[in-house]
């Protein structure tokens, strides 16, 4: 595995989306820091903010969605460092907020971040309001960690994963739950002149391709995480070209 700087923040907490995550309390943050020279000065850095979906859970490390789109960015001759990832299964948007005032790179900044936050808030029933008021919150942070450059920040609407075998049938309650989620991330996202891009409409091709499922049941295979990264490195490549 090619690393410059990958903070990877492991917890005692299972899957988000597991019934015994639910009431899993986060009892320790081991932060792991591995640095590796790079000699080209021009390559980029790159900060990915979430949970399982952004840290790949039950897939490879190269068929996550940020390593993956580190591979199509340099395949269009756009060199970027590995991500740096805060990312782990189960995380809410405060559990999030918390990491990453605990963590070690508060005071740098990333030439491009991306931000996927909020099933675990849906899942564990916690209120919307009080989603809105922390994805606000986290969604600042991204702004920071981007030098304030609000076209470097790139936010992902949250799956749908009713359409999984995990969901037992319940899509038509989480379904309807995950876009009330997606309507506060995405109307925060556009006041902050932000870039979205909502990628649950190809998480609910999954009711009717298996493919896209990871083994576990729940989480994407690397194929959906393709499907997301065909429209979002066109996206982030035009923004970090200018």
């Amino acid at each position: 595995m090619k690393t410059l700087q990958i903070i990877v923040i492991t917890l005692a907490a299972l899957a988000g989306c597991n019934k015994k995550a639910e009431t899993a309390p986060i009892t320790s943050i081991d932060t792991v820091v591995i640095t590796k020279t790079m000699n080209k000065a021009d390559t980029l850095s790159y900060l990915a903010l979430g949970d399982s979906y952004t840290i790949g859970e039950s897939v490879p490390q190269n068929d996550s969605y940020p390593y993956q789109l580190v591979s199509l960015l340099e395949g269009q001759s756009i060199p970027v460092h590995p991500p740096t990832i805060i990312a782990v299964t189960g995380w809410t948007t405060q559990d999030l907020i918390s990491a990453i005032a605990s963590s070690t790179i508060n005071s740098k900044k990333y030439d491009f971040v991306t931000l996927l936050i909020g099933v675990n808030d849906q899942y564990q029933g916690l209120s919307q309001s009080d989603y809105s008021t922390k994805f606000a919150q986290v969604l600042n942070t991204a702004i920071n960690f981007a030098n304030g450059d609000t076209s470097k920040v790139f936010v992902l609407s949250i799956p749908d994963y009713g359409v999984t075998p995990f969901a037992n049938g319940q899509d038509n309650v989480i379904g309807p739950q995950i876009d009330q989620f997606n309507a506060i991330n995405k109307a925060i996202s556009q006041k902050a002149s932000v870039n979205y891009l909502d990628i649950t409409p190809i998480s609910r091709k999954a009711a009717t391709d298996p493919s896209l499922i990871a083994p576990d049941g729940l989480h994407p295979s690397g194929k959906m995480y393709t499907l997301w990264m065909q429209l979002l490195e066109p996206m982030v490549a035009g923004k970090i070209k200018k």
